[in-house]
């Protein structure tokens, strides 16, 4: 086994906020409340923190070192099908992409969400539809999310989630590291 710090503390701080907020505010919260704009808004801004952090952060941090290419999704997606392990010090390539994906949601609700609290766009039925739409994608999303971090963690002998707790990633002898 070989440990590899790999998550910055901002990273999981990041995902572990933003992770609790969307669920405090998809489940516990009143969608009419001021605690359910304000947790909107906490979310928004740690994305935007996130978007930065993106360009100017440590190497696992930069949306650039792990945007997918076609070559390594196709690698990735073969290795699961033949039962190669393989790993990413950062993120997978999948993982990559239900990054991107998760934050463009996010973004795509906190902008709808804030635009139903202006004067321009208060009661206008898309908006609303649209940030229901979101947030129902976002909910399949975390669910995909965890699902797949369980399914990964399990095939490849690496705890993914304990990664984002801890910042490192504890990767059996037995695994092949991608670059």
């Amino acid at each position: 086994m070989t440990e590899h710090h790999v998550w910055d503390r901002f990273l999981r701080v990041f995902h572990w906020s933003t992770a609790g907020l969307f669920l405090l505010n998809t489940l516990l919260t009143d969608p009419e409340s001021a605690l359910h704009i304000w947790i909107g808004y906490a979310v928004g801004t740690l994305v935007v923190l996130r978007l930065i952090w993106g360009l100017i952060g440590p190497k696992t941090a930069r949306f650039h070192s792990f945007a997918p290419r076609r070559r390594t999704l196709r690698r990735q997606l073969m290795d699961m099908a033949t039962g190669r392990k393989s790993a990413h010090l950062g993120h997978s390539p999948l993982g990559a992409l239900m990054i991107f994906n998760l934050i463009a949601v996010l973004i795509g609700i906190s902008a709808s969400g804030y635009m139903m609290t202006t004067s321009l766009f208060w009661g206008v039925d898309w908006v609303e539809s649209l940030h229901e739409a979101l947030v129902t994608w976002a909910e399949i999303s975390v669910v995909v999310h965890v699902a797949a971090v369980l399914w990964e963690s399990r095939r490849t002998g690496i705890n993914l989630a304990r990664a984002m707790v801890t910042g490192v990633k504890t990767v059996p002898d037995t695994v092949r590291l991608e670059p």
